[in-house]
């Protein structure tokens, strides 16, 4: 063996060397990439049912929204008619029953005046009208205006 030789031999034992501390990373690297594979296969068996669900989900919910605006809607419709009612029986019943209230006011009116002796029933027996106030005094007493003109030094 010659010195070429040796350094060819060398060369392949540390060539080989190398080889085999690089194959264990490789090794590990590929059965990363099988796990994520599998990974990415189980997430995508697993995405379609979900996605099937959440569009049963999302029809369910559409289902029952609608129903929930026929039942606000009949709600709606109830109260409006509660309302016209109201109004209803309000302008049949509430002119009528005011018009008797007014009737008897009268007739009790009348009567206590009839048995009172024809005196006014809205003042006591034995009162007279009130007197002119004294603001009408005052009034008078300066020729129709309200206040005195001029001031309290001599009229000017």
């Amino acid at each position: 063996m010659d010195i070429g030789q040796i350094a060819g031999l060398i060369a392949a034992i540390a060539f080989a060397v190398v080889a085999g501390f690089l194959i264990y990373p490789l090794i590990r690297l590929g059965k990363l990439f099988d796990q994520l594979a599998d990974t990415v296969k189980q997430a995508g068996d697993h995405a379609i049912p979900t996605l099937d669900e959440s569009a049963n989900t999302v029809t369910q919910l559409n289902q029952t929204l609608a129903d929930v605006n026929r039942i606000s809607s009949a709600a709606s419709t109830t109260a409006n008619n509660v309302g016209a009612l109201t109004d209803l029986y309000g302008s049949m019943l509430g002119k009528p029953v005011i018009k008797t209230a007014a009737f008897f006011y009268a007739i009790r009116k009348t009567a206590s005046s009839f048995f009172s002796g024809g005196r006014k029933s809205d003042q006591p027996a034995g009162s007279r009208a009130p007197e002119a106030s004294t603001e009408a005094k005052e009034v008078s007493r300066h020729d129709g205006a309200p206040f005195p003109t001029g001031t309290s030094q001599g009229g000017k």
